[in-house]
């Protein structure tokens, strides 16, 4: 390749990233827009029931005060990110790791190490006022100052020792494996992905929250019961004590085998009837009966190996450290310069989980419905939306680019429609 063809090379990945990070910022902002339009200052129909008009009217203006927020944040981060492309921030930053040390593996911990810690200490101030003004004024926030300091010092830490020891591992392994690198990398990342699936509650979630069994009692007598009933083996039911941080409830459900796990937060224990909780549960099963889970896995695996194929094919290019400004190329920079090219592709896989995710969602739905019942999952899901004042009315096109989940009225109808002819067969 000569000069000529170097040079537009560069231009053009130069010119993808910089159009990538303006699209997707104008993505986000015509979405808030298409949202803005369906606020209403009183009770829509539909939501009669659901919603009264004062708790209506709050997570309105909770969906307000989140959106300028966003776009304040966002905005904020376009510039920082645009200023490190034009200015060529990220070839500076590459210089000084490159002027402490001439190891490679060295100089991508340095350099990514600034680069995350710079962008996480900038954004400290935004997750105060999120943390302590916005959820706080809504009722949200049981969050501490200390518990604040604590969650971040942890998260550095864990960043520090699996992100660095796999950061370390890519860079190592790279000049050693030649062709073969994308195919070890990607077996390595698969069984550390099948590793965390694994054991997530048993070793991440516990430096954070605290989780106790299921006390015995008609909950769980209840949850047991039901177990039985669809074939579930489940001995694994445990409590989290989300309310530590927030009054937003949830539950979730993590594993495989014999260290499958259901986790419920104390927050939605202490507000909805063992029924509601069970149709809850009954959805998470839903997940796994229907090989959710195990597919989901599947499909991670199958997206990380192909994000490591073209990264192989593309990491080679010196004009990927160029367009970020650098004189040479480096591994960290090509690493970096594939991230930004890797945006639309991301994006595009993204909607299509999404879409598969909503209609799982669906069919987790419809197996609690058939096995316990449409009526207490319709009652737990209204209470959850309520209680966390969720958007109801988002725009299509919203749901289309961001929600994993169908909306509450769509998910209402949906087992209102499934349960009529249930009746009449």
């Amino acid at each position: 390749m000569d000069i000529f063809d170097t040079y537009s090379m560069t231009t053009f990945f130069f010119a993808v990233m910089i159009g990538f990070v303006l699209l997707e910022f104008l993505i986000e902002r015509i979405l808030d827009f298409l949202d803005s339009r369906y606020w209403s200052a009183e009770l829509p129909a539909e939501l009669a029931g659901i919603y009264d008009a004062e708790k209506y009217k709050k997570s309105q203006e909770y969906e307000k005060v989140q959106t300028r927020f966003g776009v304040l944040t966002s905005a904020f981060s376009l510039v920082i990110i645009l200023c490190m492309l034009i200015f060529d921030g990220f070839a500076w930053v590459s210089g000084i790791a490159g002027g402490i040390t001439t190891n490679p593996i060295l100089q991508g911990l340095i350099f990514f190490g600034i680069l995350y810690f710079s962008s996480d200490l900038l954004g400290i101030p935004f997750s105060l006022y999120a943390t302590f003004n916005i959820e706080e004024r809504f009722g949200f926030n049981k969050t501490t100052a200390s518990t604040f300091i604590l969650d971040k010092l942890k998260g550095w830490l864990l960043l520090i020792i699996l992100g660095g020891g796999l950061l370390s591992f890519v860079i190592w392994v790279f000049p050693l494996t030649g062709k073969w690198f994308w195919v070890i990398v990607w077996g390595v990342l698969s069984l550390f992905s099948l590793f965390i699936s694994m054991f997530y509650s048993q070793i991440i979630v516990p430096l954070f929250n605290k989780q106790k069994p299921l006390e015995d009692g008609p909950l769980r007598e209840a949850v047991e019961a039901f177990s039985i009933k669809t074939g579930f083996k489940l001995k694994n039911i445990y409590v989290i004590d989300g309310s530590k941080r927030s009054k937003k409830a949830n539950a979730y459900f993590t594993g495989l085998g014999a260290k499958k796990r259901i986790v419920l937060y104390d927050t939605l224990i202490s507000e909805h009837s063992n029924e509601e909780l069970v149709a809850v549960l009954a959805h998470e099963i839903g997940h796994y009966k229907k090989k959710h889970t195990i597919t989901g896995l599947i499909t991670s695996v199958a997206t990380t190996g192909l994000m490591l194929f073209l990264f192989s094919v593309m990491i080679e290019r010196p004009e990927l450290s160029a367009a970020l400004g650098a004189s040479e190329p480096s591994f960290h920079m090509g690493l970096l310069g594939f991230g930004l090219l890797y945006g639309p592709l991301s994006l595009i896989l993204g909607l299509i989980g999404n879409s598969i995710s909503r209609k799982n969602e669906y069919a987790a739905d419809r197996f609690a419905a058939e096995h316990y019942s449409a009526l207490h999952l319709q009652n737990a899901l209204k209470k959850l939306s309520v209680d966390n004042l969720s958007n109801l009315r988002p725009h299509p096109a919203s749901v289309f680019f961001h929600y994993s989940h169908p909306p509450l009225l769509k998910r209402l109808a949906a087992l209102e429609k499934w349960s009529a002819k249930e009746k009449r067969n």
